[in-house]
């Protein structure tokens, strides 16, 4: 009796083995789809779900800015921060501008999630040419450019997009975000 061969053909069990139960798998997993008019294809979420969503989305974006706006822009201003001469003016200018930025980058993702919601959409509407004015003042914050008319602007458009949102059924407060968020915008 030769030896030889036992474990040649051994070895070759232990390759075969795992190659075919691979292949097994392989085969078992794509049949079961059937055809490809059957194969399952993501749906996303319902449209009232959406709309919910889209409530819950405004609320928190909304409620980022305000924070933003109220934390490093309103109340520095009031209590004098801005004013010439103040200690840690430059420090207070610059956060501020980031706050404005932020403030601009969530309110117009707060608008684009209004439009989920039919009753959302048509309360902030008239608010987009609002919010879309900001744009340039972040940068006139930084500078310490006008500021009381900077600041008064955040506000007031802070301010109508808490009374839209509270018109619609969705109350916005403030959510103060960390520094690391203004940074990353």
């Amino acid at each position: 009796m030769d030896h030889t061969v036992a474990p040649a053909a051994g070895a070759l069990r232990r390759l075969v083995l795992p190659l075919l139960l691979c292949c097994a798998l392989l085969v078992g997993a794509t049949g079961c789809g059937g055809s490809d008019d059957d194969a399952a294809v993501p749906t996303g979420t319902s449209s009232a779900a959406r709309q919910k969503f889209a409530k819950t989305r405004f609320v928190t974006n909304a409620g980022l800015a305000a924070g933003a706006t109220y934390q490093w822009i309103v109340k520095p201003y009031r209590d004098g921060k801005f004013a010439s001469g103040a200690d840690g003016r430059t420090f207070a200018l610059v956060k501020a501008g980031l706050a404005g930025a932020f403030t601009y980058n969530r309110l117009k993702a707060a608008l684009r999630n209004a439009q989920g919601d039919p009753t959302l959409a048509k309360a902030v509407a008239p608010l987009t040419a609002g919010v879309e004015a900001l744009k340039d003042l972040p940068a006139k914050l930084r500078k310490g450019d006008s500021t009381q008319s900077v600041v008064k602007s955040f506000d007031d458009t802070i301010n109508s997009v808490k009374d839209a949102g509270r018109s619609a059924g969705a109350e916005v407060t403030d959510k103060v975000p960390s520094t690391a968020d203004l940074k990353r915008g």
